[in-house]
């Protein structure tokens, strides 16, 4: 399977590849370096973006890799294969496309899903002067879901086993993964202003998407839903642009509002944010977004290694140089990154499916 050696075993390794291969097809290249510190071998964090077409097109596909760290193992792959299979040499008229690579470098080169203040980007686009509360139900499980002491695993287990029992797995996903903004060292987390992948990633967005008429995104994920399916989920609220979506990526296509997809609603999906960053344009694009969901182990196994992932940031030893350490951390990989060649074959067909289907919407 020739497509699965563009897939990297870390983020430094990832960039390396992404870069060298946007370098040889002569694709102009922006780096955006996150003032956080760097990664685990000294390595610099950025985002790196590559725009393939005419600067001048009226039509834009943007590509978003690493939203949440550690997922940018599939969405990087994706996007190397892509690039080095000349997969964007031969564009519809007037399109261009927009790779962004590691909008987290933080997260993915620390394997975690949030970023570097313990962030998750997709709770983090909201109005930081009017937080949303904090629902009851989550208050009631936060002490349980990331206990102080590991040796309080066990009664936490019975809280949140009861919890499930009365109320539906699904109702503990809607409560947990919601976002809140309560719990700093919590799960899904969304902060309490706006983070610099965030800005970095409207900055980015704006700049090259300012004077299109018609702007395409697909962020890529893992972790939700059957093993190697590519699940495309839209987000947003829009009627128009639900429409669209279906009829760009047809009776697959699933809806967070339906309640038919693999995700529950969320606060502050950071692709939702993107009308709003034209507001102030005399001429708004028109906006088509979608997330791409690749599914690695069942939901309550995903959400039981979010937990001790968390719990060992907050809690316990971060280092990666000791046995729990490099356990938790591998285990943590491995929940969003299927590291198969089967696996890594469903993200490229996907991928590859999936932009086709957005380029040739864009030409519609």
């Amino acid at each position: 399977m020739p497509a699965v050696r563009h897939f990297s075993e870390s983020y430094a390794e990832a960039r390396t590849r992404f870069v060298d291969a946007v370098t040889r097809t002569g694709a102009p290249l922006a780096t955006f370096e996150n003032p956080a510190g760097r990664g685990p071998t000294g390595e610099t964090l950025t985002t790196d973006v590559a725009l393939f077409g005419p600067a001048d097109a009226k039509k834009l596909l943007i590509l978003v890799s690493g939203t949440h760290g550690v997922e940018g193992f599939a969405g990087s792959g994706a996007q190397v294969t892509m690039i080095e299979s000349l997969r964007f040499s031969a564009l519809p008229a007037r399109t261009a496309v927009l790779v962004i690579h590691a909008i987290n470098p933080y997260g993915f080169a620390w394997l975690r899903r949030v970023n570097e203040d313990n962030v998750d980007l997709n709770r983090n686009s909201i109005d930081f002067e009017h937080l949303p509360p904090s629902l009851d139900d989550f208050l009631e499980l936060a002490p349980h879901l990331v206990p102080r002491a590991w040796a309080e695993l066990a009664p936490a287990e019975t809280v949140i086993r009861t919890f499930v029992e009365t109320h539906g797995f699904r109702r503990f996903q809607e409560v947990v993964t919601g976002g809140q903004y309560t719990h700093p060292d919590g799960l899904f987390y969304g902060g309490r202003q706006s983070a610099w992948s965030t800005r970095t990633f409207r900055d980015i967005v704006t700049r090259y998407g300012r004077g299109k008429q018609r702007l395409a995104l697909i962020d890529f994920h893992t972790g939700l839903g059957p093993l190697g399916y590519g699940e495309p989920i839209f987000t947003g609220v829009d009627a128009d642009e639900a429409a669209r979506v279906r009829e760009w990526y047809g009776p697959d296509m699933t809806a967070i509002q339906a309640g038919n997809s693999s995700s529950v609603m969320v606060q502050g999906p950071m692709i939702n944010a993107v009308p709003s960053f034209f507001d102030d344009d005399a001429e708004r694009p028109e906006i088509t977004t979608l997330a791409l969901e690749f599914g690695t182990l069942p939901e309550e196994i995903v959400l039981d290694v979010l937990r001790a992932e968390a719990w060992m940031h907050a809690h316990g030893d971060v280092n990666f140089d000791t046995p729990v350490g490099r356990t938790l951390k591998r285990r943590f990989r491995d929940a969003f990154y299927v590291d198969t060649d089967a696996w890594k074959k469903c993200i490229v067909d996907r991928s590859f499916e999936m932009t086709g289907h957005a380029l040739a919407g864009l030409a519609s």
